[in-house]
Formats: structure tokens, C-alpha cells, sequence
């Protein structure tokens, strides 16, 4: 979830550097998952020292501070929060309260109530004059906007987003991503071409099946339909039907994102390996990452696929074919949460 949370803000091309505080028991595993993305510091007891801690290695300019738990982030809202804290300072995106709020017995007129939301927007001088101030008045803030407010200074609302949701309980996980898996094997035969994630392979043989056979997009797409809860490729295309005899897997492929897409899901990210002695799949790597990402509107660097062998073992290490396995991230698209 950190890693859906800091997407939007790498794809965005306004932001330098990410700084992400997460517990010390947590710092080795985070370090693993970010890589080079960002710098990971520890956190402290609470929010805002966990802010703090973030700040101390900020460099001089404007700051975003973000909660790891709102995934769900548009880079769209991202540059509206940093334009409005470029000209006042300080910005936090709120949206309307939809919801009738009580107070005690008392029934607070919503039509002025604001839910603020993340990424808040601030120069840096003045967050951590910010921080300064409510460590020595000894306040409490749960979020660093009501902090700039609470020190005297204005905070410019900008337009939030309804879809840039918390996540707080089990259930809103459901609500935002599914995960898949998929397998796939195919004998080789010969007089075929071999089509491996909708890229042609350099090889004495092909692999038989009724389509193309290409394993590793036929894994995917089980991937895809299990996350999703729609069965398998077998019965959205099935083998029995002569209109998808030797049909490209790109074009199923292209029918189960567009089924994806209707449930209101998009890539997070894939992961594929193909099991083969022979061909070597690493000088094809790129290609077929590049192919599949395009096929599944997803950033190259969103889909990886790795080669290994079986060391002789079973049918795939006596080269009578090839078999390929996919894990898949789905994610809710924003605009449809």
C-alpha cells in the first residue's frame, strides 16, 4: 500500500524526492519494497513526530506531507496542492461533508464543514516553524493543516478528491484491491511460431494449444479473472469455440482488461515467471514487459517478468514445453471509488 500511495507522486514529474517514516521494526522491509524511490527514516510515537522525523532530512522548498493510507491519491490533486502552497504558504485539499454530524445533542450545520484530506502542502519554513511551535505548546494535531491554523497562520483549502479515501478498516482493503493468480503450461510442437506475452520468440518450436498458446498471457489473464472473481480464461474463451482458433492472445488479453476496467479496477502492478530450459527468457525480458504493460495500461514499470528453469526435473526440464505462473495487484480506479 506505501508503494500504491507514492505511485501518483513519481508519475506527477513535480516532485524531487520522497521520504517515507515508517516504524523501526518496519524500516528494513520498507527500505526492501521502496528501493530507490525514496529515503525511509524512522518514525515516532505519534503522527507528528513521524512528520517531524520526515522533515528534519527535507531539503529547502516545498513540502508534501501525505499519509501512506490514502493509496488512492491523483497526481491531478497533487499539483492543485502544490500550486495553492507555491502562492499562500500553506495548502490542504478538503471536501464537502455529505453526512449530518451531531455534537452531543446539537446538530452542526454541514453546509460549512469541511473533511480535510492528504497531501497537505507547505513551505517548509513554515511547517516546521509549525512543528516547533506545537511541540512547545504542548498541543496535539492530527493533522499538520489545524497546526499551521492553531500558530496564526492561513491555510488555503483547494478542491479535494471523493475517491482519495482512507484506509482505516479490513474492509475498505476489499473495497480498494483484489490480487490474482494464474498458471498456465503448453507442449511444444513444431511448424509454430513461439509467442511468449504477445512477443514472437526466436525458437525451433512453438507451443500447441487452440489460440496462440502463448502461456505467459493466458496466465496473466487468470490472474486478471481470479482477482476479479470471473472464472477463468477456459470459460470466457473456450477451446471449443472455432472463433478464437489460432486468435492472438493480445486480443483475449485486451477483452479481460477491458472487463477489468468495467468493474472499475486497473493494474497495480503484475509479476510473471516462465519455467523453460530452453528458450532463455532474459533476452526477451524488456520486450515482453513492454508489450504487456502496453496491453494492460499499466507503467512498464508496473509489470515484471523472470525466467527460471526446473534443473532437468519434469516435463518443462525435459524441454517437451513451457509453463508460466502471474500475480496480479488490482486496484480500484479512483474516480470509481
Amino acid at each position: 500500500m506505501i508503494m500504491a500511495a507514492a505511485e501518483p507522486f513519481l508519475r506527477c514529474g513535480y516532485v524531487d524526492e520522497l521520504v517515507f517514516a515508517v516504524p523501526e521494526e518496519y524500516i528494513k522491509t520498507a527500505e526492501e519494497i521502496i528501493g530507490e524511490n525514496g529515503r525511509v527514516v524512522q518514525g515516532g510515537a505519534d503522527r507528528a513526530a513521524s512528520v517531524r522525523a520526515g522533515l528534519n532530512i527535507a531539503a529547502v522548498g516545498l513540502v508534501l506531507i501525505h499519509d501512506a493510507a490514502r493509496p488512492f491519491v491523483r497526481p491531478e490533486l497533487i499539483e492543485r496542492v502544490l500550486e495553492a502552497a507555491f502562492e499562500n504558504g500553506a495548502a490542504v485539499p478538503a471536501v464537502p461533508v455529505n453526512d449530518t454530524i451531531y455534537a452531543a445533542e446539537v446538530v452542526i450545520d454541514r453546509s460549512e464543514l469541511r473533511a480535510a484530506q492528504t497531501p497537505q502542502g507547505f513551505e517548509l519554513g513554515i511547517i516546521r516553524e509549525a512543528h516547533e511551535w506545537a511541540v512547545a505548546e504542548g498541543g496535539s494535531f492530527t493533522d499538520d493543516g489545524s497546526m499551521v491554523l492553531a500558530m496564526g497562520k492561513s491555510v488555503a483549502l483547494v478542491e479535494g478528491d471523493p475517491g482519495n479515501i482512507k484506509i482505516t478498516r479490513p474492509e475498505d482493503l476489499d473495497r480498494g484491491f483484489r490480487v490474482g493468480i494464474g498458471f498456465d503450461a503448453h507442449g511444444f510442437i513444431g511448424g509454430r511460431p513461439l509467442v511468449l506475452g504477445g512477443v514472437e520468440i526466436p525458437f525451433e518450436k512453438g507451443l500447441l494449444g487452440h489460440s496462440d498458446a502463448d502461456v505467459v498471457s493466458h496466465a496473466l489473464m487468470d490472474a486478471i479473472l481470479g482477482a476479479l472473481h470471473e472464472g477463468d480464461i477456459g470459460r470466457m474463451f473456450p477451446d471449443t469455440d472455432e472463433k478464437y482458433l489460432g486468435v492472438s492472445s493480445m486480443i483475449l488479453l485486451g477483452e479481460v482488461v477491458q472487463k477489468m476496467q468495467g468493474r472499475g479496477f486497473e493494474i497495480g502492478n503484475a509479476d510473471m515467471t516462465v519455467v523453460a530450459e530452453r528458450p532463455k527468457i532474459a533476452p526477451y525480458r524488456e520486450a515482453i514487459e513492454k508489450r504487456l504493460a502496453e496491453a494492460l495500461g499499466a507503467a512498464a514499470g508496473n509489470v515484471s517478468v523472470k525466467g527460471t528453469t526446473t534443473e532437468k526435473l519434469g516435463f518443462t526440464g525435459r524441454e517437451e514445453g513451457i509453463a508460466a505462473e502471474a500475480a496480479v495487484l488490482l486496484r480500484r480506479k479512483n474516480e470509481t471509488v
